[in-house]
């Protein structure tokens, strides 16, 4: 059975940093492209950072440099550093699979698997 199950979120002052987790079960991080989502109230879910199976990156333009994904294979969880945190980072964040391989994307529609989220707020 497929599970996501992402943690780490919380509250920060903006500049400081978060450490997102997602662990999944059912298949491991390599076998899957996979992604991090935001969704902040009243915007639409937007894609954040992609990972494929060969470890190749793709980042949406807006975050300059801040984030990086990563998995790690031993704890079979893909990752998500967040530094640099903005008000405007404030999301609930979501961990996402697609069900096979694929270039890095941020195209919603390639993923099937979804976590239930966790929440991080920025605060000024």
């Amino acid at each position: 059975q497929v599970q996501l199950v992402e943690s780490g979120g919380g509250s920060v002052q903006a500049g400081g940093s978060l450490r997102l987790s997602c662990a999944v079960s059912g298949f491991g991080t390599w076998d899957y492209t996979m992604a991090w989502f935001r969704q902040a109230p009243e915007n639409e879910r937007e894609g954040v950072a992609s990972l494929d199976v060969d470890v190749r990156a793709m980042y949406v333009d807006s975050l300059e440099g801040r984030f990086t994904i990563s998995r790690d294979n031993a704890k079979n969880t893909l990752d998500l550093q967040m530094n640099s945190l903005k008000p405007e980072d404030t999301a609930m964040y979501y961990c996402a699979a697609a069900g096979g391989h694929y270039y890095p994307t941020l195209s919603e529609t390639t993923y099937h698997y979804w976590g239930q989220g966790t929440q991080v707020t920025v605060f000024s």
